[in-house]
């Protein structure tokens, strides 16, 4: 299919704004899934994410729709998570994209995360289609909404589409404005192979996948592949998409999202963000504006009742083969033996990576309180450490010249009758204000500095 009837898009949104809901009513409308395969939540593959309702990992879906045009479209869905503490997974999915549906919940209005999304789409140049949803709910306010469109991002509200994922309601003017307004990809399929990696899971048949958006080139099995960031190269086995079943493919080409299996053992030999060329004609620069995962919030974990500590390694092994995001390394207490020191990108992600672990891989744990990394400057030498674990702070503070701690910037968006019970909140966490406006006479923005301890 010609890159100019292809189209990559996502969906951001804050929590519970009912994107994996409108997801699956995109999925119905175009007739990729079936009234038999119908389920809530169809993108959202594991069971914690459905329990919860939220979504962890990305899915990339292909669909194909018939434009009132008389043409055929190929769409590209990324799905992304919404949570604060996965965003680092929704600016990959950003780089693989051209536009995003931002979508904003018709009684809430718009929310702290639905405006950092908005920043992270707005940074990577995409078209943005702003999407008012729940419009069928009693206590829906379109016009504040349109009018919170127009004064915190800046867009024009009349280009927002009323939409009811829920009733299907905008579903077909949704589809319509992601052809007419999203620009096709920009590539060339016979330029030397240039694809990113969003996202990644481990199948114990084929071993690690890869989900990669190409920019240019082609990718066929039989291909030999270099990841850029280690130079390790590997052997294609097999491509395809999701439909959103895995199906194979004879190719992919540029402007594609897609997967690909290369009989890759370890996960962390993918790493998210990389760039995949072919070895013999690499392409020169990678694509640009990765960092690898950093994690926030530290925690022990030790093995409880008749797990051992070899069980919960081989556990703690093949669930990062799944979440590229945690890192981990032996530490012993005396009070709890051998266990492990890991890091998460926040609470939230640590919970979840708890419950996975008890749940998939059958080990029980205990989970020591969280804790953030601290630097210690000493005295006399200069010599900066980083504390992660409280064991290995420095006994004696004459010896300490000053010690830092992470500080995050935190925007708050609040109905005015909350703002005195969160300013006094904040103070008592040692919160700087650096900020307060009203947004519309009963919303006001708010932004702190404070210790993220």
């Amino acid at each position: 299919m010609e890159l100019d009837k292809v189209r990559n898009f996502c969906i951001i949104a804050h929590v519970d704004h009912g994107k994996s809901t409108l997801a699956d009513r995109l999925l119905e409308y175009t007739g990729t899934i079936s009234e038999r395969e119908k389920r809530d939540q169809l993108l959202d593959t594991l069971d914690i994410e459905r329990e919860r309702g939220i979504t962890i990992k990305m899915q990339a879906v292909r669909m194909f729709y018939k434009a009132k045009d008389g043409n055929t479209y190929k769409l590209h869905l990324i799905d992304t998570p919404g949570h604060v503490d996965f965003s680092y997974e929704v600016s990959r999915a950003l780089a693989a994209c051209e536009g995003a549906l931002l979508l904003i919940d018709a009684s809430q209005g718009i929310e702290a995360q639905t405006v950092a999304n908005f920043w992270k789409a707005v940074e990577q140049d995409l078209t943005i289609i702003p999407v008012i949803n729940k419009i069928d709910l009693p206590s829906a306010d379109i016009d504040r909404v349109k009018k919170q469109i127009e004064e915190i991002l800046g867009l024009d509200p009349e280009e927002a589409i009323l939409a009811s994922a829920k009733e299907g309601i905008g579903i077909e003017e949704i589809l319509e404005a992601i052809v007419n307004r999203i620009p096709p990809p920009k590539g060339d399929p016979d330029k030397p192979l240039k694809a990113i990696i969003f996202d990644s899971y481990y199948d114990p048949y084929i071993g690690a996948v890869a989900f990669v958006r190409l920019f240019d080139g082609e990718l066929k099995p039989g291909d030999e592949i270099m990841l850029m960031s280690t130079g390790k190269t590997y052997e294609v086995t097999e491509v395809g998409a999701q439909t959103p079943k895995i199906t194979k493919f004879e190719k992919l080409s540029a402007g594609d999202v897609g997967y690909i299996a290369a009989s890759i053992k370890d996960v962390r030999d993918i790493r998210i963000g990389d760039t995949i060329t072919h070895k013999k004609k690499p392409v020169k620069e990678p694509v640009p504006g990765f960092q690898p995962a950093k994690p926030m919030v530290y925690a022990g974990i030790y093995p409880a009742e008749d797990t051992t500590y070899e069980e919960l390694r081989d556990a703690l092994e093949k669930y990062a083969i799944n979440d590229a995001a945690i890192t981990y390394e032996p530490e012993s207490s005396p009070a709890l033996g051998m266990g492990f020191r890991v890091g998460f990108l926040g609470l939230l992600h640590m919970e979840i990576v708890q419950e996975r672990l008890e749940r998939e891989y059958g080990v029980k744990i205990i989970t020591t309180a969280p804790n953030v990394i601290y630097r210690v400057k000493k005295k006399f030498t200069g010599e900066v450490i980083e504390v992660r674990n409280p064991m290995d702070f420095p006994d004696n503070a004459g010896l300490i010249e000053h010690v830092e701690e992470p500080y995050v910037l935190i925007t708050i968006i609040t109905p005015k009758d909350y703002v005195g019970s969160i300013i006094q909140l904040c103070q008592e966490k040692r919160g700087i204000q650096k900020n307060m406006t009203y947004l519309d006479t009963n919303t006001v923005y708010l932004e702190y500095e404070m210790p993220l301890a």
